[in-house]
């Protein structure tokens, strides 16, 4: 079996986070999604993520999807 090679997706949520004081509990709530998915994306342990959470966010955190991720360019 081959070995998974890491992504090179990075999201930027805890400091999106802490830029508007808000908490992951807060955004969880207000975007529909639990903690713990949120937990997930949050610590580039996601292989995924639904466009439509991903306009979710941007729409609470007044910003751009390119804020909330970034490629890690090797």
């Amino acid at each position: 079996m081959p070995v998974e090679e890491e992504h090179r997706v990075a999201c930027h949520l805890d400091q999106l986070l802490q830029e508007r004081g808000m908490t992951l509990a807060a955004l969880a709530e207000q975007v529909g999604v639990s903690v713990v998915n949120l937990s997930v994306l949050k610590n580039n342990r996601a292989k995924a993520v639904r466009f439509s959470t991903l306009t979710a966010i941007c729409e609470v955190l007044q910003c751009d999807v390119g804020d909330v991720l970034s490629t890690n360019r090797r």
